[in-house]
């Protein structure tokens, strides 16, 4: 029988099975783990709003901006290209004047907005809760006259 040895660092994960299976996957605890890049996109701010954004239809570069409030055009382009190389957005040219490109998920990053749109719903759906501790912290914070 061949049992696994714990990383040291992460002594109490044996309990965690989904955790334990990840990292056996990606070894997602490993800092040279190419799973945090993909992560780290997806699960960024503008990941996670474009993966839904584009789960509803295919969009072009100025429907994106408009339907994500707040984000630059830089920040945009970056992100679209990170998950467009990540395998999760197609980025379709068209060649007319003016240029036309549109951006839709792929099978891939269909999956992934499924999961991401899992956790905004949780945050939707929290942010009361959340709205409400974090003014209860502040409270204590502020001093006392």
């Amino acid at each position: 029988m061949n049992v696994s040895t714990p990383s040291p660092a992460l002594p109490n994960l044996e309990n965690e099975a989904t955790l334990l299976n990840a990292m056996r996957r990606g070894e997602l605890m490993d800092g040279a783990c190419a799973g945090r890049e993909v992560l780290q996109h997806v699960t960024s701010r503008w990941g996670v709003l474009i993966l839904l954004v584009l789960e509803t239809r295919v969009h072009r570069f100025s429907e994106l901006r408009r339907a994500i409030g707040g984000v630059s055009e830089r920040m945009l382009a970056q992100t679209l290209q990170w998950l467009e190389a990540d395998g999760l957005v197609n980025r379709k040219v068209f060649d007319v004047m003016p240029p036309h490109v549109e951006y839709s998920l792929t099978p891939l990053g269909l999956e992934a907005a499924e999961k991401v749109r899992s956790l905004a719903d949780w945050v939707v759906s929290s942010l009361p809760k959340i709205l409400e501790y974090q003014a209860e912290q502040q409270r204590i914070a502020e001093p006392q006259p």
